[in-house]
């Protein structure tokens, strides 16, 4: 599949969702007719609250400069989030404007993207104060069309953590679950909560410039969380796979994972307990 690379400082051409596309998309996908077109454009009244969303567009099957569409809705006729605002455009204005979206309440991670310069979740996003906002991508990763980003690099790292239970010893008793103290339990909280979106990795300037060999903030989360598992027996096993100049070490303290998590986690800290271990000489 073609891909288009978001990057810091790509020109971004914008254009008017009431003219046609020249070089990205073909115009027939839009509409019908311009008849048809006419009957969901927003009309402005006198009890209207007009806003402009200018969305990132890119569609492989014609593929050049990305460009930044622009679309017109009434605030007073739509939700108040920014994933409310995204379904309106697709449902009564453009039919071809391609995102994710799953629960609409900031479970499943799917709606992540870049509004007005921040990552978060389109769901439980307020729609911005001011008359227009810009919607992109999450930044510095590959895109497949429009809103959607290629998660593959993103979901390998996150496996090659094994984020699963891994034991040495059968269960004391033979098919029953493995106790575990509530003291032991407290110490998961904070990581068991994160939801893939990858709003933290993809804000996250090493991430950027090292996708292929940091493993970011999301992965090494997950990573101190089987760590910390008190059910666990493979910490030092776990602690010397993540031992490396790379996959470790490129986390400078920045935070930004910290500022950009929607579910409040902070993967920095998280980090910091795996390289404290690995000073100490493990667990």
């Amino acid at each position: 599949m073609a891909t288009g690379l978001l990057r810091r400082g790509v020109s971004i051409a914008r254009v008017s969702s009431t003219t046609p596309f020249t070089s990205r998309l073909v115009p027939a996908r839009f509409h019908a007719s311009e008849a048809e077109a006419q009957k969901v454009e927003p009309k402005a009244s006198s009890g209207s609250n007009l806003k402009t969303f200018q969305i990132y567009r890119w569609n492989p099957d014609n593929p050049s400069k990305p460009q930044l569409q622009d679309y017109q809705i009434d605030l007073k006729e739509c939700g108040p989030m920014v994933l409310d605002a995204l379904i309106k455009i697709k449902n009564e204005i453009d039919p071809s404007l391609t995102f994710r979206r799953s629960c609409r309440e900031g479970i499943c991670g799917s709606c992540a993207m870049n509004i007005d310069g921040c990552n978060g979740l389109a769901c439980l996003t307020k729609i911005p104060s001011g008359t227009s906002s810009t919607i992109t991508p999450l930044p510095h990763m590959f895109v497949i069309k429009d809103l959607v980003v290629d998660m593959t690099n993103f979901y390998n790292q996150y496996k090659s953590i094994e984020p699963w239970l891994k034991r040495k010893n059968p269960p004391p008793a033979p098919g029953k679950e493995i106790l575990q103290s509530k003291k032991d339990r407290a110490k998961l909280d904070g990581m068991y909560e994160c939801i893939l979106c990858a709003c933290c990795s993809t804000s996250c300037p090493s991430y950027w410039w090292n996708p292929e060999s940091y493993l970011g903030p999301a992965a090494l989360l997950h990573a101190n969380r089987w760590i910390s598992d008190s059910r666990d027996e493979y910490t030092n096993e776990r602690l010397e796979a993540i031992n490396d100049e790379f996959k470790l070490y490129r986390c400078h303290t920045i935070l930004n994972c910290a500022r950009a998590c929607p579910k409040g986690l902070n993967p920095g800290k998280q980090i910091m307990h795996i390289k404290q271990l690995q000073l100490s000489g493990g667990a």
